[in-house]
């Protein structure tokens, strides 16, 4: 297991939650020491305009600190992805999150879409041609779904009003779905009963990872990797990320 990771994640880049002090921090705290930690590099504009148009690119760069940050985030989403094209399971532990971002346009503290950065990767290397994404965050990733409609990139936002309920939803989803060479992971941690969603405990984290390793192991080769999206009760965040990872790997 593999945690792909780079100091300027705990960088404070913006006035929000998703890049508030101490964020990042507070997961480091439970993986250090646990597991191989891996730096990655920042994705190239080539890498982003598989996934976004000129222009969106372009307004990002308009604040320089924001943008290297964002280029490091999806550059981290690319490595955890290739290092699970190696058949290793990685987690990348990345700010700022993606799932908001879409071709032409961001919102919710996103900038660059990492998970579809990764994805549109792996397919331009001919490296995949299907995967599936599993999003658990609170919110629904609307960039990711408008970037993959229609491919053979699906995508997945489990909805139920409690927690048996959306881990059924989870498992049934994994029976249904059986084309694919990739399981990834939009791992927001949001939904928690002490964050803003007041549904998943955190022993719901450690089996939602280990349904994403089952599932892969079963259709995929064992090849998954997960990046950070949301999650924000620091009290807490460091220990549902702990109990995904212990799961997936």
């Amino acid at each position: 297991m593999k945690i792909v990771y780079h100091p300027r994640y705990t960088e404070v880049y913006a006035a929000d939650p998703a890049a508030s002090s101490g964020r990042i921090e507070a997961i480091l705290k439970e993986l250090e020491g646990r597991y191989d930690f891996v730096e990655p590099q920042a994705a190239s504009d080539d890498d982003l305009r598989r996934v976004h148009i000129d222009n969106h690119i372009e307004s990002v760069k308009r604040d320089k600190n924001v943008y290297d940050i964002a280029c490091l985030a999806a550059g981290g989403a690319v490595k955890a992805a290739q290092i699970a094209m190696d058949g290793e399971p990685s987690f990348g532990l990345i700010r700022p999150p993606g799932h908001h971002a879409s071709p032409d346009h961001c919102w919710g503290f996103c900038y660059f879409n990492n998970i579809a950065v990764a994805l549109a990767r792996l397919q331009d290397e001919n490296l995949i041609e299907g995967a599936l994404i599993l999003d658990f965050d609170l919110h629904f990733g609307d960039g990711t779904s408008n970037f993959f409609e229609g491919s053979k990139i699906k995508y997945f936002h489990p909805e139920a009003g409690n927690r048996e309920a959306f881990i059924e939803q989870i498992v049934g989803k994994f029976n249904d779905e059986k084309d694919y060479s990739m399981l990834a992971v939009s791992a927001g941690f949001d939904r928690h009963i002490e964050d803003w969603g007041g549904l998943l405990t955190t022993d719901d984290y450690r089996t939602i990872g280990r349904l994403v390793k089952e599932a892969a192991e079963k259709n995929c080769k064992g090849r998954r990797f997960a990046v950070l999206e949301g999650g924000y009760n620091h009290d807490v965040l460091g220990r549902n990320v702990r109990a995904f990872v212990e799961g997936l790997a």
